[in-house]
């Protein structure tokens, strides 16, 4: 007598009550889909014991509703709406310490899956991502304009309300402060030091051919708007200033 065929994927999609599923299964499918075909999967996914390790050890789920066991047995099961329901909010309190892959006995790696759940999330447009992301839209502008992060100016009793209460005690003359710096580079509040302009226009090229532009666009159209319009002014500024070399270099030659 034989046994009956078994398999560890999942397809039951959407609400068992209702013939229409809130997201098309074409849609989970394409999702999943995108998730397993990044490189890193493989490694990243070995099988589960389902022994809750990786959730024990989890700094996150001591505070949120997210656990790691959860997340690898979504992947290791298929089970495409109960992956795209995580993405909408619980892949987001992962911290990315990688305690769940030291400790899993299989060698799984929970917050690495969770990466690239975020990044898929991200390619997609989900809504979950823009909110998550939003609040970061002026540093990430911070960073592809002037190539840096963090800025002196931006540490003001406004913003970073995350930073806890002592922020709010921050009201120091900066400008004073930057110029005591005795590094010429570092006399700015605008940014944390000055990135000349070639190495912005690299970086911004970098970027651009990588796909985050992209990625970009999709979450924040009105930031990408903004910074395409600022890179487009630097990479103007920048073949007027070759052309002023070239012109130096001729005068010199006659």
């Amino acid at each position: 007598m034989s046994q009956a065929a078994t398999t560890r994927v999942q397809h039951t999609i959407g609400d068992p009550l209702s013939d229409d599923p809130v997201v098309s299964r074409d849609t989970l499918e394409e999702i999943f889909s995108d998730i397993q075909a990044d490189l890193r999967y493989d490694h990243e996914l070995n099988g589960c014991l389902n022994c809750g390790i990786c959730t024990a050890t989890c700094p996150a789920a001591h505070y949120y509703d997210f656990s790691p066991r959860e997340i690898v047995q979504l992947l290791w099961t298929e089970n495409l709406e109960g992956i795209y329901d995580a993405m909408q909010e619980k892949i987001w309190a992962c911290a990315q310490c990688y305690t769940c892959a030291a400790r899993c006995p299989f060698g799984n790696s929970p917050g690495g899956l969770v990466m690239l759940m975020r990044e898929t999330a991200i390619k997609h447009g989900l809504q979950s991502a823009k909110d998550v992301l939003r609040p970061f839209s002026r540093v990430l502008l911070k960073v592809i304009s002037t190539g840096n992060q963090v800025s002196p100016d931006m540490i003001k009793p406004d913003h970073f309300a995350d930073w806890g209460p002592n922020i709010s005690k921050v009201e120091a003359p900066l400008k004073v402060l930057r110029q005591a710096i005795p590094v010429p580079t570092l006399n700015t509040t605008e940014t944390s030091w000055e990135v000349n302009l070639k190495t912005s226009i690299e970086l911004y090229t970098i970027w651009e051919m990588t796909g985050v532009l992209d990625q970009l666009e999709t979450i924040d159209e009105n930031l990408f708007d903004v910074i395409t319009d600022i890179m487009d002014e630097k990479r103007e500024d920048w073949e007027d200033w070759l052309e002023e070399q070239d012109e130096a270099d001729e005068d010199d030659e006659d």
